[in-house]
């Protein structure tokens, strides 16, 4: 996905001014996509020179007065264009699961607190989303308004609802008496290769 389209889409739901669009991917978009407010303001600028976008005219003095944006045709087009273009899944590059894999090498010390850390913001990040989807998909009522928009909300859910089970396991594997990477009393030394090894490898050095 990229900042142009999203800017589309929030547009397309609702004309809005840059600031107003800047709160709403505080408060929505950004949780799947986020941008600064500069550079909302930048795209802002190059979408309406490329004239997919337009300022909406002002009825009063212009003078303090916000300027808000509406999709042209021309960028329904190039949003319904991007919506059906193909695109794959991108590559997990998460540097909490590389410090996993060097704490094998070099020990655990320090990492206990970083975990509890990390579990701390995703299940405070899930009570968000389920409250969201609380108030607006309240069970019984279905999503039949916004089926798609609830399935984006939903895969928020799950996702935090992963890192924080994975989190929670993850800490209950910590070794509790040692903080290197070999046996205690003895130099480090990498984990014992076992039955996992090549479960292992699938995510090891080529």
């Amino acid at each position: 996905m990229s900042l142009p389209h999203a800017i589309l889409t929030a547009l397309l739901e609702k004309p809005s001014s840059g600031l107003e669009l800047t709160r709403r991917f505080d408060k929505s978009i950004g949780f799947f996509w986020s941008a600064t407010h500069q550079q909302i303001y930048r795209e802002l600028g190059r979408l309406e020179t490329s004239g997919l976008i337009r300022a909406l005219p002002q009825t009063g003095p212009v003078r303090g007065q916000k300027k808000e944006y509406e999709v042209l045709p021309e960028g329904r087009a190039e949003l319904a264009r991007w919506t059906a273009a193909g695109d794959d899944p991108k590559t997990v590059r998460e540097p909490l699961l590389l410090r996993l894999r060097a704490a094998a090498v070099v020990g655990t010390a320090g990492l206990d607190a970083e975990l509890h850390r990390h579990l701390a913001l995703h299940r405070a990040q899930l009570a968000d989303y389920r409250a969201i989807e609380r108030r607006d998909f309240p069970p019984g009522e279905g999503d039949a308004a916004n089926p798609l928009q609830h399935a984006v909300l939903r895969a928020g859910i799950g996702l935090e609802a992963f890192w924080a089970q994975w989190l929670t396991e993850t800490l209950a594997t910590l070794p509790s008496d040692r903080t290197d990477g070999g046996p205690p009393g003895g130099p480090a030394r990498g984990p014992a290769r076992g039955p996992a090894e090549g479960a292992a490898e699938a995510l090891g050095p080529s």
